[in-house]
């Protein structure tokens, strides 16, 4: 099993987390509300967990064009 990180503005993978065992707890995701964890997390045929986050340029563009969180995608 993998955790796989991709941004979901832009789709660039952000990170793999290849851990025999992985943790809700330690991954943060127990913090996510029902609603939060059906938009983010998705798993695969094989048991690998999808994660939509941010990355780092899509945060700094949201930061500085705040009206760009109207859109769900920010580069195509």
């Amino acid at each position: 099993m993998a955790l796989h990180y991709t941004c979901r503005h832009c789709g660039t993978k952000i990170g793999t987390i290849s851990e025999p065992i992985l943790h809700s707890e330690q991954l943060g995701l127990t913090q996510l509300n029902d609603e939060e964890r059906q938009d983010m997390i998705a798993y695969d045929s094989v048991g690998n967990v999808h994660v939509k986050a941010i990355c780092e340029d899509c945060h700094e563009a949201l930061q500085r064009n705040p009206d760009l969180h109207q859109n769900d995608y920010i580069i195509h």
